[in-house]
């Protein structure tokens, strides 16, 4: 049995769009006598608008208790998730999966989690109705939630939770602060006097060096009166980076790094390098973030490995770094058991996530190497392999062994 109820919400217009809201709450329930036993119940309540939606989901474990759960689904139009809160959420294809965020692992019989999913679509976003809990079915019979509700129609009963989540929520989960706290590296740039780095940053050129160059700039900031300034060259021989004197190999077991960026020109076809990091792991090599065929990627120096996979639909899995704003760009590295997690904004980004677990189209290149990434220390500049020119700012830099948010 599943019960669905439909309501519309029409939210006010503004000069540019009006955003019509539809808030659908889905029960999927315990099948008829007979019918086999559903393992869950599964409560999805989506507020969706015009290109976007978010989604309450609340799932009841009805079969025995589990110390860990993984809840998936399909979408059946072309819904794409951009971020998550209370579970770690991933999509391949039209696929998503969820996983406990580890608080909240526990459900005994009876037990409920509850998590939420922002994200976008284009041409369709019908209500998922294939949940399965740890790999068993909470049942569910497809069609298509009414247009319109029937007046006599009234929202499902939200049963009283069995098992009662934390007050506060590990500071894991909790969002990150946009201050550094005891961070190792927290700098504006506003201590740079010189248009030559000076202090804790100077100016380096890892491999060779070229026209690329490196400067503070006075004029240009996200915050304070300050930021680095890189004049970024195509051609493999024009490195031109600052690399900041702390010695980061004690950070962790994570390290999370946030910085603002911003860049003129969009990334180019071609592989370019913004941020490096030599790691310990490959004996000095550098852990790269940049870009290729137009979008953020992940690469490994010493066998060229990349995250996401630059198959069509990997790439399509990244994001591009979008031009002439500031942009906030986080990632953290677990140093021990290799996992990586990048978020543009407070987006968490698909295709730049590796958890260890194989996913399509995403991390089978970057899983051939077992050694989780050790960094050893922060460059920030420009690289190029072949073509791409850009001008690139970064401000207001931090690493620590904590969240830090934008």
């Amino acid at each position: 049995m599943r019960t669905r109820v439909l309501r519309l919400l029409r939210r006010p217009w503004t000069a540019a769009v009006a955003a019509v809201a539809l808030v659908v709450s889905v029960l999927v329930a315990m099948p008829a006598s007979g019918a086999a036993a559903a393992a869950c119940r599964v409560d999805y309540t989506v507020d969706a608008w015009a290109g976007g939606y978010t989604a309450r989901v609340r799932v009841t474990n009805l079969g025995p208790s589990v110390s860990d759960w993984r809840l998936t689904w399909t979408y059946a139009g072309d819904q794409q998730v951009t971020s998550a809160w209370n579970a770690t959420v991933t999509q391949t294809g039209a696929s998503v999966v969820a996983v406990d965020a580890g608080w909240n692992g526990a459900l005994s019989t009876g037990g409920t989690a509850e998590f939420g999913v922002q994200g976008a679509w284009r041409s369709a976003d019908p209500v998922p109705d294939d949940f399965a809990l740890n790999g068993a079915s909470c049942g569910g019979d497809g069609g298509t939630p009414p247009a319109t509700p029937s007046p006599t129609t009234t929202p499902p009963t939200t049963p009283s939770p069995t098992t009662t989540p934390p007050t506060t929520p590990p500071a894991t989960t909790a969002p990150p602060s946009a201050e550094c706290g005891d961070a190792v590296i927290c700098s504006g740039f506003e201590d740079q006097a010189d248009p030559e780095p000076s202090g804790d940053w100077r100016a380096t050129a890892p491999d060779c060096q070229g026209t690329g160059a490196v400067a503070v700039d006075p004029a240009v900031a996200h915050g304070g009166g300050s930021s680095l300034r890189v004049d970024g060259r195509a051609g493999y021989c024009n490195h031109a980076f600052v690399t900041h004197a702390a010695d980061l190999s004690s950070v962790g077991p994570v390290m999370y790094v946030r910085m603002w960026v911003r860049h003129t020109t969009a990334l180019p076809v071609s592989h370019v390098t913004f941020v490096s990091m030599p790691d310990s792991a490959q004996g000095g090599r550098a852990l790269r973030v940049g870009g290729q065929n137009g979008a953020l990627q992940w690469n490994r120096e010493s066998d060229d490995a990349t995250l996401p996979a630059q198959s069509p639909a990997g790439v399509a899995l990244s994001r591009p770094l979008p031009t002439d704003g500031w942009q906030c760009l986080r990632f953290a590295v677990d140093t021990s058991a290799g996992h990586l997690d990048t978020w543009l904004g407070d987006e968490q980004v698909p295709g730049l996530h590796a958890d260890g677990v194989p996913t399509q189209d995403v991390d089978q290149q970057w899983l051939a190497r077992a050694a989780a990434p050790r960094p050893t220390a922060l460059r920030l500049g420009w690289e190029s392999y072949a073509t791409g020119d850009d001008t690139l700012w970064f401000d207001d830099v931090a690493v620590g062994s904590a969240p830090i948010g934008c």
